[in-house]
C-alpha cells in the first residue's frame, strides 16, 4: 500500500478546493443603487434574458419537470445565450424538491446569473393577489424557503424575486404591499440563518404608472431609516413594454420619465422584463438597447429581455422545434446587433458608491396615490414561521456546483435564415469571468430552406477542457509533487 505523509494530503485537500469552485463566477451583493462583484468591487450591469422555455406550461413538478431540470436542454439553451451576449438569465417557475444542479453549473461555467422567482402559479405557492392574508401561512413560507435552500449554494444565483406583479392595479396596491415586506423580510431572514453567504431579496413590478412611483417609494423605504431592515427590498424590478416599434424615442417611451422618477433611488433598479412586441408579425428591432445602457441612463442596472424561447404570446427570441432543435428568430438577430454595439467600457467605469446609503425612512408622506397602501405595520410571520427560519425546513435539497464536462450541443440549431449553425457549443470561461456581448453573429450567411422540425440525430457529444481539463492538468501536477 502506497503512504502518504501529512503534507501531500494536506495539499490534495487544498486543490481538490480550488478544483471545486473553478470556473464559478463570483457572487453579487447590493451596494447602494448598484449591483456589485464581491470579489472585483466592480458594478454588475444586467444583460440578461428572461428563460422560461415551454412558458408557465413547462413547469410540471407532478412529472418532475422545470426550466432547470435538464441538463442537455440547458446546454443547448447556453450555448445560444451566451453567444447571444448575455450575463444573466431570470427563471420565473423552479420546484424546490428537484435537482437542478447540471443546468445551474452549465450557466455558471458560461459567465450567466440567475434572479430565480421563488413563487409559482400553481396553489398554494405564491401570494394571492386578491385575499393575500389567507395565503401567507407556514406551508407557504416551507415552499419559498425550499426554493432558497435549492439555489443559495450556486454562486451564479445573483438574487431572488420575492413576488412578480402581485400589485397590478390602484385596487390590488391597497392590501398586497405590507405582505410583499413580510415576504422579504422572511426570506432574508431564512437566507441569513442558512446561508453562507447574502444573497439580495427583492420585488418584480408592473409598470402601471398610477402605482409604479408609489410602489418603489413603499418597497426602498426603511421601517429603521437603515438598509439593514429586512422588510425592504434589496433590488426592484420594472416589467416595462413602453418601448413600441421601430419609431419610439427615449422621451415617447417615456424612459425620461422613469429617469426622473428613479434619480434618488438607493437600491439598484433595472428592467426585470421588457421588449415590446408591437406592431405584431413585425420582428422586434431592440433600439430601446442603445438607450438602455446609454449615459444618460447608467443609473439603472441593466434590463432582461422577455423572453428567450417562443410561446404563446409571442415573444420569443428563438423558436424550440418540436425535435428538441432550436430556430433563431430575427428578434435574436437584431437583440445581438445591439448588444455588440454597447461600450462595455462605460458600464464598466460606473463606478459603485462606495458612500453608506442611508434609506429614507417609511412614511404616509411617502405615497401620493389615495388608493395606494400607506399601512407600513407588517404583518408578523405565521404560525409555525419563526421554527422554519430557526431549525430550517424539513428534507431541503441543498444545490451544488458540479463538473461541466460536456461541452458540444447535442441538437441541431438553424439561424433566422434556416442555415445550421454549425460546431454550437459552450466556452466555459477562465479566472471567474461573466459573460459578455464578444462581437459575433450567431446566424450563419447565406439562405437555406426552413429548418427541419423533424426529429435528427445531433453531434456527439464531447469532453469539455474547461473545468474538467484544468482538473486534470491539477491531478497531474499533484502526482509529481507525491
Amino acid at each position: 500500500m502506497l503512504a502518504f505523509s501529512a503534507r501531500p494530503l494536506a495539499l490534495l485537500a487544498f486543490l481538490a478546493l480550488l478544483i471545486a469552485v473553478v470556473n464559478a463566477v463570483h457572487p453579487v451583493k447590493v451596494q447602494g443603487q448598484d449591483f456589485v462583484d464581491t470579489v472585483t468591487g466592480k458594478r454588475v450591469m444586467i444583460i440578461g434574458v428572461d428563460y422560461q422555455p415551454g412558458g408557465q406550461a413547462g413547469y410540471k413538478p407532478q412529472n418532475g419537470e422545470d426550466a432547470l431540470t435538464n441538463g442537455t436542454v440547458c446546454l443547448r439553451d447556453a450555448a445560444l445565450l451566451q453567444r447571444l451576449g448575455v450575463n444573466t438569465i431570470r427563471v420565473y417557475n423552479v420546484d424546490p424538491t428537484l435537482n437542478h444542479d447540471d443546468c445551474a453549473s452549465i450557466f455558471n461555467a458560461v459567465g450567466i446569473y440567475m434572479i430565480i422567482d421563488v413563487n409559482s402559479p400553481l396553489g398554494g405557492e405564491s401570494l394571492n393577489r386578491a385575499e393575500p392574508a389567507s395565503s401567507y401561512n407556514a406551508g407557504y413560507l416551507s415552499r419559498i424557503f425550499g426554493v432558497v435552500e435549492n439555489f443559495k449554494g450556486y454562486p451564479n444565483t445573483l438574487g431572488f424575486f420575492a413576488g412578480n406583479e402581485v400589485m397590478n392595479d390602484v385596487g390590488s396596491s391597497k392590501e398586497n404591499p405590507p405582505y410583499i415586506r413580510a415576504i422579504q423580510r422572511d426570506l432574508k431572514n431564512y437566507i441569513a440563518a442558512h446561508s453562507t453567504r447574502t444573497i439580495p431579496v427583492g420585488y418584480s413590478a408592473a409598470d402601471v404608472r398610477p402605482i409604479l412611483e408609489d410602489t418603489w417609494a413603499y418597497m426602498q423605504c426603511s421601517l429603521t431609516g437603515s438598509i439593514s431592515d429586512p422588510t425592504r427590498s434589496d433590488f426592484f424590478g420594472l416589467n416595462s413594454y413602453s418601448w413600441c416599434g421601430a419609431d419610439a424615442t427615449y422621451q415617447t417611451a417615456g424612459y425620461n420619465d422613469l429617469v426622473t422618477m428613479f434619480a434618488n433611488t438607493t437600491l439598484p433598479i433595472f428592467f426585470s422584463e421588457y421588449g415590446c412586441n408591437k406592431p405584431e408579425g413585425v420582428a422586434r428591432v431592440f433600439n430601446e438597447v442603445a438607450a438602455l445602457y446609454g449615459k444618460d441612463m447608467t443609473g439603472l442596472s441593466g434590463g432582461l429581455v422577455y423572453e428567450y424561447s417562443q410561446e404563446e404570446s409571442d415573444y420569443g427570441l428563438v423558436v424550440i422545434n418540436g425535435n428538441g432543435t432550436v430556430t433563431l428568430k430575427k428578434d435574436y438577430d437584431n437583440l445581438q446587433g445591439h448588444y455588440n454595439l454597447l461600450d462595455l467600457a462605460l458600464l464598466s467605469s460606473t463606478n459603485p458608491s462606495q458612500t453608506t446609503v442611508t434609506p429614507p425612512k417609511c412614511a404616509a408622506s411617502l405615497i401620493s396615490g389615495s388608493g395606494f397602501s400607506q399601512n407600513f405595520t407588517i404583518p408578523s410571520p405565521p404560525d409555525g414561521a419563526d421554527d422554519l427560519i430557526k431549525n430550517g425546513i424539513k428534507d431541503p435539497v441543498n444545490g451544488k456546483l458540479v463538473q461541466v464536462k460536456e461541452t458540444n450541443v447535442p441538437m441541431k440549431a438553424y439561424g433566422s435564415n434556416g442555415v445550421e449553425i454549425k460546431g454550437l457549443a459552450i466556452k466555459i470561461l477562465p479566472d471567474d469571468q461573466s459573460n459578455a456581448p464578444s462581437n459575433e453573429t450567431t446566424s450563419p450567411s447565406g439562405t437555406a430552406a426552413p429548418s427541419p422540425t423533424a426529429s435528427k440525430k445531433g453531434a456527439a457529444v464531447r469532453t469539455g477542457t474547461g473545468a474538467w481539463g484544468v482538473f486534470v492538468a491539477v491531478l497531474a501536477a499533484v502526482v509529481v509533487l507525491l
